[in-house]
């Protein structure tokens, strides 16, 4: 007569293997979601004999779930069609860390999303981890702690302290012809003030300079704002080198600090920035450090993590680094549910560190990662294991059927 626990087996494990396929296809969509494969082996075999030549006859007791695996090969990437720029995805190996309750915790899954106290968290609200930053440098030799964003502050303003001005004086214009470069400089309450550099030609390779601001911004006499410029044969700048420090107007109308700033003639290079060339009198670019004050505005992730914090004046500003962290074995993690996984002891510790390193990807701004989960694989799987389920469903309606003959036998 039939053993029934062998078909009973069958069914057992074909329904596990279904479950894990419907799982597969109800996460289709979700974010990050890591497709599972159920594998069998078969249970304990009986020798019930041996064959004229001796090899065993054996009899097997059915089968069981010998594994369920994860493909944590790497999902579609795909922008955020929403435009939502708290979201990013890893391009490579790696989590990103998250901790609820003192608890921590991996996630693929980077559709995060900002509170209103400006913690990054999860769909769930667990916060997501990072490395702080002082005065805009980033400290990675700390614990990664709880990221968040300067949601509803203002940026200070910051009065000019230096400006650069690229341009070229015509050598060939006649004494007494003059020129202008216009400069936006700010004061130490944020408000912008139009500075102007008139050169005056005063002789061979000499032009005399004067900086200015307009008419009742400053009340008071200006210091270190004249000189002379002198150019030697080729149009370089031999006079005077480097930059004129000390350039300030006292006495500003509206009350803020006295505006002083240095006029940096090499620019961020060595070389001088103004030219006294046979051509037209040009203006090119210029640039100064002052800005007015701004209202945070939303923030950016480049490739390493680090988040910049972006401001309605244009400013940004680092205030950390999301910590990528990764596993020895990523088999040996555990799915916790909401996108999350937790370290076991086949896994291994998660070490912690920044994107791009150790074997960890990088951080894709507005960007998700889809799920990997391929519905044409998981349709055959789903019919194999549909089979194998009803072939073991007439196993046990044979056994029965085989029961009832031997009951019938002994009546």
């Amino acid at each position: 007569m039939g053993n029934f626990s062998i078909a009973l087996s069958g069914l057992e494990a074909d329904s596990t293997a279904l479950n894990t396929i419907g799982n597969n296809l109800a996460n289709l969509n979700t974010t990050a979601y890591k497709g599972q494969t159920t594998s069998f082996e078969d249970l304990f075999h009986q020798q019930i004999g041996e064959s004229g030549a001796g090899d065993p006859i054996q009899v097997g007791s059915g089968t069981k779930v010998g594994s369920t695996t994860t493909d944590f090969s790497e999902g579609t990437l795909l922008p955020d069609a929403n435009g939502n720029t708290s979201d990013m995805a890893l391009d490579g190996s790696g989590f990103f860390l998250v901790q609820q309750n003192g608890q921590d915790s991996l996630t693929r899954a980077g559709n995060f999303t900002v509170a209103n106290n400006g913690s990054l968290t999860t769909q769930d609200g667990q916060n997501v981890l990072g490395y702080p930053a002082t005065a805009g440098v980033v400290n990675t030799n700390t614990n990664p702690q709880p990221i968040t964003l300067p949601v509803g502050a203002t940026q200070g303003a910051q009065a000019t302290q230096n400006i650069s001005v690229t341009a070229n004086l015509n050598s060939g214009a006649a004494s007494g012809a003059e020129f202008t470069s216009p400069v936006t400089v700010y004061d130490s309450l944020g408000q912008s003030h139009q500075a102007t550099i008139t050169y005056d030609k005063t002789g061979t390779n000499t032009w005399s300079y004067a900086v200015t601001l307009p008419a009742g911004d400053a009340t008071g006499t200006p210091v270190n704002n004249t000189g002379t410029l002198t150019f030697d044969s080729s149009g370089n700048l031999t006079s005077p080198t480097g930059s004129v420090d000390g350039i300030s107007f006292p006495g500003m109308a509206d009350g803020a600090s006295d505006l002083t700033f240095n006029w940096n003639l090499n620019g961020s290079g060595s070389s001088p920035t103004l030219t006294q060339l046979a051509s037209a009198d040009s203006n090119g670019a210029n640039t100064q450090d002052g800005f007015a004050s701004g209202n945070y505005t939303g923030f950016t992730v480049d490739p390493s993590g680090v988040i910049q914090a972006q401001f309605s004046n244009g400013n940004t500003q680092t205030i950390g680094q999301v910590a990528v962290a990764n596993v020895a074995n990523v088999e040996g993690l555990v799915s916790v549910g909401g996108n999350n996984y937790q370290t076991t002891a086949a896994s291994g510790q998660a070490v912690a560190g920044v994107a791009g390193t150790g074997g960890r990807g990088t951080v894709d701004d507005s960007t998700l990662e889809q799920s990997n989960v391929n519905i044409s694989t998981e349709f055959s799987n789903l019919i194999v294991a549909q089979r194998a389920f009803e072939a073991n469903s007439k196993t046990v309606t044979t056994f029965d059927t085989i029961s009832q003959d031997v009951i019938a036998m002994v009546r």
